[in-house]
């Protein structure tokens, strides 16, 4: 059934020039010419992501409170790794190890009023025109929704390239970076659950 995606597809071979799409928009973060790669063949089955065998190899359920700034007795909200460019990079878990589509009814029908209290939290920081919330879930089983904030004025950061420009732009001073995280938990905190 994939072969019906895939068929159309130049894999294998360079990618014939398209004037359209993403490179064309002004939010685009690079000009110039670019050169697309050669499309992959497929991987099929495809490598397991972190997480796939369940709990035991999963990294957030390993240490639960690693990177945690706010949970509560169902939900870790995890900072990234290393400080970002843009105002806040943060991720939403449950504390349970599931994916998005087993996701209890219970947990389900918590999930959209925290992220509301989560974007009005960031929102609370100042500073902040608008809040970026995605799944991906190609690097690991364990559910998580990515909330970045745009900066406000930076339109040119707008859209679906704002993940881009947040690795190409310098990142935030290590200390101002751990105080936002704080002021975040901390409004958080103020409706319930732990700041870490």
């Amino acid at each position: 059934m994939a072969d019906r995606f895939l068929a159309h597809l130049p894999v294998g071979e360079p990618p014939v020039p398209f004037d359209g799409g993403m490179p064309g928009w002004e939010i685009f973060p690079f000009e110039g010419d670019l050169r697309v790669k050669t499309l992959d063949p497929p991987v099929v089955p495809e490598p397991p992501r972190n997480g796939e065998d369940g709990p035991g190899d999963c990294f957030i359920c390993q240490d639960p409170d690693a990177q945690t700034i706010w949970s509560d007795e169902r939900w870790l909200l995890r900072r990234t790794a290393e400080p970002s460019a843009v105002p806040v990079v943060v991720l939403l878990c449950p504390r349970e190890h599931y994916d998005f589509v087993e996701l209890p009814a219970g947990l389900a029908a918590e999930l959209v009023p925290l992220q509301q209290r989560i974007e009005r939290a960031i929102h609370a920081l100042g500073g902040v025109a608008r809040v970026h919330i995605e799944k991906i879930g190609d690097g690991a089983r364990h559910l998580h929704w990515w909330f970045i904030a745009r900066p406000e004025g930076l339109t040119q950061l707008r859209g679906s390239c704002l993940v881009m420009w947040d690795d190409i732009l310098p990142r935030q001073p290590l200390e101002q970076w751990h105080a936002v995280l704080r002021e975040l938990a901390t409004h958080l905190a103020a409706d319930g659950g732990t700041v870490h």
